[in-house]
């Protein structure tokens, strides 16, 4: 990233894009993603993992209709991106971004330039209602019609699990019957690795980003659903949300250590 300063503290989304193989990232980024991936080697494969199923989730809601989608925690572009997928089936299809993150935010503008049913907004997740009246949201999407609503990786940023519940039920609020939900979690149950150092991982979070991280149960994931129409096979592992050819295959036979539980929701 010629021309930018090196010394931007880390954070989340520019960590996720270094363990995808990106190249949006700062050295404090890069040595932030390397001491968490000395810990855990297996975390990049946890973020490709998570990456596919962003990608055959944003493919359903797209075959069951669904032309406009909120991308809560998109962070920065890289490969499948969310309007690349929907626009690609529905051609029409409205994608709004949204991260806390500016450089996210400048990096999908950039990338979105001349792109008229598609923008990138900067707001907090734990400000669901900002979101919601963003003006440049509301120019793309239309309340009086159903939403793909996107919280892939990001609800783990949110360490206080009332206001993790309180976002995620504002969000849903405006949106009508016939709407999506889509949330995959980090989470560690029922995983057999080694988690000794999971307290130092989620230090360097804590130490050198704005957003901690905080892993749920499957039961806590499940929360975020009810009143909602869970899609089969509900609240699963990474791989098993409906795997598609050309998928990582990385915890194929074992999901439970893939680290990420998620789900997909009907809006009544």
């Amino acid at each position: 990233m010629a021309g930018v300063a090196n010394d931007k503290p880390a954070t989340a989304a520019r960590i996720y894009d270094y363990h995808l193989g990106g190249t949006h990232n700062f050295p404090a980024d890069r040595a932030a993603a390397q001491a968490i991936t000395e810990m855990f080697p297996f975390v990049p494969l946890l973020a490709r993992n998570n990456r596919a199923f962003l990608g055959r989730a944003v493919r359903y809601l797209a075959s069951q209709g669904i032309t406009q989608f909120i991308d809560v925690g998109s962070g920065i572009p890289t490969e499948g991106n969310v309007h690349e997928i929907a626009q690609e089936i529905v051609s029409e299809a409205r994608v709004v971004y949204v991260d806390i993150d500016p450089i996210a935010v400048s990096e999908s503008l950039d990338l979105l330039a001349g792109n008229d049913n598609a923008t990138a907004i900067r707001a907090d997740l734990r400000d669901p209602q900002a979101i919601l009246d963003n003006a440049q949201l509301r120019k793309i999407i239309d309340f009086d019609q159903p939403v793909g609503l996107l919280m892939v990786a990001v609800l783990h940023f949110v360490a206080d699990d009332a206001d993790a519940s309180r976002s995620v039920t504002e969000l849903l609020r405006p949106l009508v019957p016939g709407s999506h939900l889509v949330i995959s979690h980090g989470s560690a149950e029922g995983m057999q690795r080694d988690l000794t150092n999971l307290d130092s991982a989620q230090d360097v979070y804590k130490r050198d980003t704005a957003t901690p991280f905080v892993l749920r149960d499957r039961a806590q994931v499940g929360s975020y659903f009810e009143g909602l129409d869970l899609v089969e096979p509900g609240v699963v592992w990474l791989p098993e949300w409906r795997p598609a050819a050309g998928d990582p295959q990385d915890f194929t036979d074992r999901p439970t250590e893939s680290g990420g539980l998620c789900a997909v929701g009907v809006v009544r």
